[in-house]
Formats: structure tokens, sequence, C-alpha cells
């Protein structure tokens, strides 16, 4: 009877024993059943109810929120559009082309500075009114965000994004003002990439355009003017441009639609990884 009584409680130990033994484990991963120290139900050791490494909601293991591991976001990059009334002092104005609007170099807060003084260009009328170009003005422009997407051209070997009526907020913000297109806009971008050597940027269109990469002037196509062409070819200009192969840069990009009747926009480039920079 002892012995049988003693078998009893050694069943009931070990059952006891082993009951302990599973919640501790539940209680180091997280109650999830799996052997990491998060809630979500994955293997990984983050929050986001995937299986990578990394803290976004895709199943890849870079740090954008597409499903590839390129961590280019698919060539989609996403800009801010300003629009203006036509009856800001620097749009429906002269019609010129006017190189030297801005400095070389780009702004301590990543917008270009104004070259000219208080007399103007002979397409602006002076640095506060410029300033108002690309920044938030309460009852002189109205913002949003705009995305465009670069496609590879088999053609040229190149990344292209291309709308000959660039017109990206008609009926939208301040309105067409009676036009059959709203004209009078400004959009900027701002990306970073890895400079490998033997890239080049072009961009064709009107109005105004400048580009900066690693904040120094590469590309001035300042004025009111039918579409012209401006190319940086990034190795002659290496020295210049203070860049080194293998390391990362800005480029940053500032486009104006200033008067009727046309708006062409197109970007070629062989860079492969841009990457947006999202600022106000």
């Amino acid at each position: 009877m002892k012995f049988f009584i003693a078998f009893l409680m050694g069943i009931l130990l070990s059952a006891l024993l082993g009951a302990g033994c599973t919640n501790s484990d539940d209680s180091a991963d997280g109650s999830d059943g799996n052997s990491d120290s998060d809630s979500d139900g994955d293997s990984d050791s983050d929050s986001d109810g995937d299986s990578d490494s990394d803290s976004d909601s895709d199943s890849d293991s870079d740090s954008d929120s597409d499903s590839d591991s390129d961590s280019d976001n698919d060539g989609t990059l996403t800009g801010i559009i300003r629009d203006f009334s036509d009856e800001h002092p620097d749009f429906e104005y002269q019609i010129g082309v006017d190189p030297g609007i801005v400095t070389d170099e780009l702004g301590a807060d990543g917008k270009p500075v104004y070259a000219g003084d208080d007399s103007g260009t002979p397409t602006t009328h002076g640095p506060d009114e410029f300033n108002q170009w690309y920044n938030n003005v309460a009852a002189v422009n109205e913002a949003m965000a705009y995305k465009i997407q670069f496609v590879w051209d088999d053609t040229t070997g190149q990344f292209v994004f291309d709308d000959q009526e660039f017109f990206p907020i008609d009926d939208m913000l301040m309105g067409n003002e009676g036009r059959e297109h709203n004209y009078h806009f400004t959009y900027e971008l701002h990306t970073e990439f890895t400079y490998n050597g033997g890239e080049v940027f072009t961009f064709i269109g009107d109005d105004d355009l400048w580009v900066y990469i690693n904040g120094r002037l590469a590309i001035d196509l300042g004025g009111v003017h039918e579409a012209l062409t401006g190319t940086v070819d990034l190795d002659e200009q290496a020295e210049y441009l203070g860049i080194e192969p293998g390391e990362k840069y800005r480029l940053d990009f500032f486009f104006a639609e200033r008067r009727t009747i046309y708006s062409h926009f197109r970007i070629e480039t062989t860079i492969e990884d841009l990457t947006p920079i999202l600022i106000e």
C-alpha cells in the first residue's frame, strides 16, 4: 500500500513539474508559443508580424515597405508640390532663360539660396518672394505630397520618369484660376544614393530646375522658358561635387512651373538606388 501511494505521488509530482516548465518557456518567448522574445507569432525578434529581422511589415529583409530586397522602394519618389496663385509676383511674370538665380551651395535648411539682391533677376523679384517657392507660407501657397514612379527604359538603358503634360494638381489646391490647367506650382524632391561610378542624371523640361548633389549645384535651368536639357555626369564632376565611389550622397531636386502654356517634365538617370528623404 505504501508503495502504491508513493507511486501515485511520483506521477503527480512529474505532472506538476512538466506544467511549470511549459509556463516558464511561454513567459520567455512572449507567450506566443515560439522561441523569440516578442508576442507577434513569428520567429524573429521584432514586433511587425512578419518573419524577417527588420521593423517594417513586409516579408523581405530591407528597411523599405515594398516586398523586394533592394531598399529602393521600387523607384517611387515622394516630393512636395506647392501651388501658387497667378497673383504671386514671380508667376505669370517675365519669360527668359535666367541662370544664376540660386547660389552654388544648398542652404543649411536644405533649400536653394537666392543669389540675387533686392532688385531681383530678369524673371524674379527678390529674395523675399523667392523664399516662398519651397516653403509653406499661409495665404501664399498650399502644399501636398506627390509621388513619381521611375521605369526602366531598355532603349536608353536608364530609369525614366516622363510626363509631357505635367499638370499634377489640376483642379486641386488653389485651383486652375479659370484656365485649362493649374500652371503655377513648385515641386521638390530630396533623395540619397550610393555613388558607384559612371552615373548620369538628366532633366528635360520647363520651367526652372535646379539639381544639387552633395549640396553643390549640378544643374541650373533657371528661368521661364521652353523645354531645356540639363545633364550632370557624376564622374566628370566628381571633384567639384566632392564625391567618391562607394559613398552615399544626397540629391536634391527643385522644379518650378511658373507660366502658361506648357509643362514638360522628364528625368533620365543611371542612378540605381535613389531613395526618398521626406522633409517639410
